[in-house]
C-alpha cells in the first residue's frame, strides 16, 4: 500500500494542476497546497461474498469529500457513478433523485478518479463531485483502495478567486473550515450530495 501510495504522488500532482489550469490558477501558493492535497488518507475497503447482495448495504449512495479520490479496484466490479443530464443537475443535486447508475467496470492497470466534493466548492460548481455507490458481489470478494486527496483538517475551503475573476459569476458556496465539514459528513447517514448543503450559499 505504501509502495502504491508512493507511486501515485506524482499522478495526483498531474491531474490538480490540470485541474487548476482550467480554474484560471497559476500560482499554487502553500494555502492552495493545503486546500488541495493536505491531508491526504488511503483507507482498506473489503466487501466479503455475498450470496444475497441486494439485501447487503455496501456502500451508500454518497460524493467523497476529497479535492481528489484516486481508487484502485480488483477485478470483482461492484462500483456505480450516478449520471444526470446537465440540465437537471442543479435541480437533481438539491432533491437527490433522478438520474441513473452506470456501472464502473475494473479495467485492469487502470484507475478510477474522482472529483470530490471539496474540488466542487473551490471550482464554484466547475468541477462536480461523483455521486457514487458499492455492492458486495455473489461470486466473489471485493477489494478497493481509495486514496482521499484531501485539505488538511484546519485549511478553510472557498471557492477560488480566480473563478471569480471578472463579476461574471457569484460565489454559490461559503468559506467552511475542512474539518467542520468533514465532521458533518460523519455525523450522518450517506445521503447522496446532500452534504454540499453545509456549504452552499
Amino acid at each position: 500500500v505504501l509502495d502504491y501510495v508512493k507511486s501515485a504522488e506524482p499522478v495526483i500532482k498531474k491531474l490538480a494542476e490540470v485541474l487548476l489550469k482550467k480554474l484560471n490558477v497559476k500560482d499554487v501558493n502553500t494555502e492552495i497546497q493545503r486546500c488541495l492535497s493536505g491531508s491526504p488518507r488511503v483507507a482498506l475497503n473489503y466487501y466479503p461474498k455475498c450470496p444475497n447482495p441486494e439485501l447487503a448495504a455496501g456502500v451508500g449512495r454518497h460524493s467523497d469529500i476529497s479535492t481528489i479520490t484516486m481508487l484502485l479496484q480488483d477485478d470483482t466490479g461492484g462500483l456505480y457513478v450516478r449520471e444526470i443530464k446537465e440540465e437537471e443537475e442543479e435541480e437533481e443535486e438539491e432533491e437527490g433523485e433522478g438520474g441513473f447508475w452506470i456501472p464502473v467496470p475494473p479495467v485492469e492497470g487502470a484507475i478510477v478518479v474522482n472529483v470530490g466534493d471539496a474540488m466542487q466548492i473551490m471550482s464554484n460548481g466547475v468541477y462536480k463531485s461523483v455521486e457514487h455507490r458499492a455492492f458486495p458481489n455473489k461470486t466473489g470478494s471485493r477489494v478497493s483502495v481509495p486514496i482521499f486527496v484531501g485539505p488538511a483538517g484546519d485549511a478553510v475551503i472557498e471557492v477560488l478567486p480566480e473563478v471569480l475573476e471578472g463579476g461574471e459569476k457569484k460565489a454559490a458556496y461559503k468559506s467552511v473550515l475542512y474539518s467542520d465539514y468533514t465532521a458533518h459528513f460523519f455525523s450522518k447517514g450517506h445521503d447522496g450530495k446532500r452534504t454540499l448543503d453545509f456549504a452552499r450559499i
